[in-house]
């Protein structure tokens, strides 16, 4: 899978990007990451990417313009990306909608900025709109990459142990598997008993009660 990301803000992604499960996942071939400058996209000899929108109000929006020349120079697998505007309104992510964006080849992400994007971009160019919660963040980017993160657990490899996914759904917000690690006594507390008696039956009941 590859992830295009469309931002004037590239070195966000920077640290990110070379570390952990994603660093490896790239390495491996698993997935492919491209960090794309808007203002590369953008006319004029100031390549300006922003302008204030008409009506008036506070703050300047992204225009569609450059957005669009970016998102048509991208792929030519239409039928199998999918181009994702991140903004309050949208769907919020969890892991079912991650897991039917793994389906896709590629997935072109708009990180929008200021008061936002023009709507023109929501209406014709992104094919959903997706939130990561009901806050306000300055920009796509954060979203951008829990998406990414959210979305890689569901490519064949991204994980260590497939158990890891779908045996404990740690990934599903209904409910996330407690742990305990050696050594047995962690300052004052105990491992639970059923922990340490071996018995696998056990050992998940207490995790599902938890």
């Amino acid at each position: 899978m590859t992830f295009h990301i469309l931002t004037i803000f590239l070195k966000i992604f920077d640290s990110y990007l070379t570390e952990s499960l994603v660093k490896r996942a790239r390495e491996k071939g698993i997935l492919a990451i491209r960090v794309h400058d808007l203002r590369d996209f953008a006319s004029g000899r100031h390549k300006k990417v922003d302008d204030r929108p008409f009506g008036g109000g506070p703050g300047m929006v992204l225009q569609v313009g450059p957005i669009y020349r970016a998102v048509q120079s991208l792929t030519r697998a239409r039928k199998k990306r999918r181009v994702i505007l991140f903004s309050t309104r949208g769907k919020k992510l969890d892991a079912k909608t991650a897991k039917r964006l793994s389906a896709y080849k590629e997935l072109v992400l708009i990180c929008g900025r200021y008061e936002g994007v023009d709507e023109r971009v929501a209406r014709h160019i992104a094919d959903e709109e997706i939130s990561i919660g009901e806050y306000v963040l300055s920009g796509g980017e954060l979203p951008a990459l829990v998406l990414i993160e959210a979305v890689s657990r569901f490519l064949p490899g991204f994980l260590g142990k497939r158990e890891s996914l779908e045996e404990f759904k740690g990934s599903y917000p209904s409910w996330s598997r407690p742990e305990v690690f050696v050594p047995k006594k962690g300052e004052a507390w105990a491992v639970p008993k059923a922990l340490l008696s071996g018995d696998h039956k056990k050992i998940e009941k207490w995790r599902r009660q938890k």
